[in-house]
């Protein structure tokens, strides 16, 4: 029998992102913004969801928060047990830098660089050993598709292949979550379906949590775990049964196992991820 003990510390062990009491303001022609209102929310470990709700609801504030590219007004943000809202300036772009992808709508590829040096670009910001990186880079490339594109600077990739190699690069240094913003957002539906396949595969070989903002109803009802967000606040935070059965409710700031983009403020899609370590 296990003992309650063993059974909090193995609860606490699957969680990875706590969230607690998160608010976010922001000051604009002399009057204070409230984005974010009283953000409850946990994500376990290799778990995979999609974040909705209409413009202005405050999901890329959410994950631009989340993604550590701003602080949160008032509220804790746990990764692995850390609250990284306690860490300097410095920790804090070495913790983005080194265990957080990102994936936005405008890809942010360098125009100057090929695929592999575009994939390798948050290593190379990090100081990496180069060799290892660069087969790293194009063992992902490999994975994602794109093996015979590796020496192709991004005006000579389609719009799939240039989402494909956003991915690649977010995945490059083994991230504990992966931060997308409708990263399909401007694709045609055929190639959205295949990058939205390769978040699923993604997930299952490699176990990588996926957190998924998104206007894409098809994708987010695709998703295992659905939260939806209206006026600053999570309005439902729903997930799939085993199967293919209907989500079901999961309760505010709970964990599943619990339960049986155009915010106002800065706009994640416009950051350049290969910035986020400066």
């Amino acid at each position: 029998m296990t003992s309650p003990t063993t059974a909090k510390a193995t609860e606490a062990n699957k969680t990875l992102v706590a969230v607690a009491g998160m608010h976010k303001k922001f000051l604009h022609e002399g009057r204070s913004v409230h984005v974010l209102r009283g953000i409850d929310l946990m994500i376990d470990r290799g778990e995979m969801l999609s974040v909705v709700g209409p413009s202005g609801a405050g999901k890329s504030t959410l994950l631009h928060i989340l993604g550590t590219l701003d602080l949160p007004s008032s509220g804790t943000i746990h990764y692995e047990g850390h609250d990284v809202t306690r860490y300097s300036p410095s920790r804090l772009a070495a913790f983005r830098n080194h265990s957080l992808g990102f994936v936005f709508q405008s890809h942010h590829l360098l125009p100057e660089f090929t695929a592999v040096e575009n994939v390798m670009m948050p290593g190379m910001i990090r100081g990496a050993e180069k060799t290892k990186l660069r087969a790293d880079a194009s063992s992902l490339l490999e994975e994602v598709g794109l093996g015979h594109r590796l020496t192709h600077r991004p005006g000579e990739l389609s719009g799939g292949e240039q989402a494909r190699v956003a991915l690649a690069r977010a995945l490059v240094m083994n991230p504990i979550v992966v931060l997308a913003d409708e990263p399909t957002g401007n694709l045609d539906s055929a190639t959205s379906d295949a990058i939205h396949q390769l978040f699923f595969d993604l997930n299952k070989r490699r176990g990588t949590t996926f957190l998924i903002v998104t206007h894409n109803n098809e994708l987010a009802d695709s998703m295992p775990r659905k939260v939806s967000m209206r006026d600053g606040q999570i309005e439902s935070d729903v997930r799939r049964g085993p199967g293919t059965g209907p989500f079901r409710t999961v309760e505010r700031g709970g964990s599943p196992a619990d339960a049986g983009s155009d915010d106002a403020g800065p706009d994640a899609a416009d950051l350049d991820p290969t910035e986020a370590a400066d």
